[in-house]
């Protein structure tokens, strides 16, 4: 059945693009220390992260190939056991492009099992990649994914020589699994919404602390996942005594157990409340 949309509250997702040298790993820190609580960076950038400690404490896991997308699954996976909650992955592009990644790994299967055709490789590879994927968005900590862009240099005012990002070195359509995607001008590290599910970013802007911010109160302005549960309870349990079916009995139940069906201390006052009626409900479908 339909029902009102209503936004909940959610974790970070967040790219941050561009060329070498825009400051993404230095933005991503900034973002982070204005969401608050622990960071944790996977650094493939050769420990380039730790250059900025003096920023803010936070944790570093080194990341050297091969950059498969299991082991990035592994160091989401220790971030989340070890009670973090901001993961920079710093660079989330290597995954892709870098030396054992998805790009290698193709060409691999495909010479191995494929006689080189590297189409139907895919059919392989793309499930491993999936995986990663699924496991960010699922992840219980705010997610900041820095991703390399291919660059251009051109002329700016003058004879000054601006170095701009173009296309991000993650597969097509990664920009599709971000709430906000912030592609990083090489000049003064401003930057530029290209993705912008929260509609705090209709300007250009120099990343920081208040950045993070903001974007907390945006994350946090919908119901919590308790209050979405508690009421999801109080609905059912309001509907249920005056059910007059089995069949709408079900669809009561069924709605109201998709909503609780992690919370077990509700979900037994659901089931003794469904258990009740359907025990009123027996004797009148016998005897009709």
């Amino acid at each position: 059945m339909f029902k009102k949309a209503e936004r909940k509250q959610a974790r970070l997702r967040l790219a941050l693009t561009g060329p070498s040298g825009s400051g993404k790993t230095y933005s991503a820190l900034q973002l982070a220390i204005g969401l608050g609580g622990p960071i944790a960076v996977i650094d493939t950038e050769h420990e380039s992260a730790s250059l900025y400690a003096d920023l803010t404490d936070f944790d570093v896991m080194g990341l050297s190939a091969p950059y498969s997308p299991e082991r990035y699954i592994d160091a989401i996976k220790a971030a989340e056991a070890g009670g973090y909650s901001t993961l920079i992955i710093d660079s989330y592009s290597h995954e892709w492009v870098g030396s054992g990644g998805c790009l290698e790994i193709n060409d691999t299967i495909a010479k191995q099992r494929y006689k080189g055709n590297t189409w139907s490789a895919w059919n392989e590879t793309t499930p491993r990649h999936r995986k990663l994927v699924d496991t960010i968005l699922t992840s219980p900590l705010h997610i900041i994914c820095t991703m390399r862009s291919k660059t251009e240099t051109v002329q700016g005012e003058g004879k000054k020589i601006l170095k701009l990002g173009m296309k991000s070195e993650q597969r097509d359509g990664s920009d599709y699994e971000f709430t906000v995607v912030l592609d990083l001008l090489h000049d003064g590290n401003v930057a530029v919404a290209t993705k912008d599910r929260t509609r705090l970013f209709d300007q250009p802007e120099v990343v920081s602390p208040d950045t993070g911010r903001r974007l907390l109160a945006w994350l946090n302005d919908g119901r919590s996942q308790a209050d979405l549960q508690a009421a999801a309870l109080d609905d059912a349990l309001s509907k249920i005594p005056i059910t007059e079916t089995m069949q709408e009995l079900q669809s009561v139940f069924s709605a109201a157990y998709r909503v609780l069906e992690q919370s077990p201390h509700l979900l037994a006052q659901l089931n003794a409340a469904k258990d009740q009626r359907k025990y009123e409900l027996t004797p009148q479908e016998q005897s009709a």
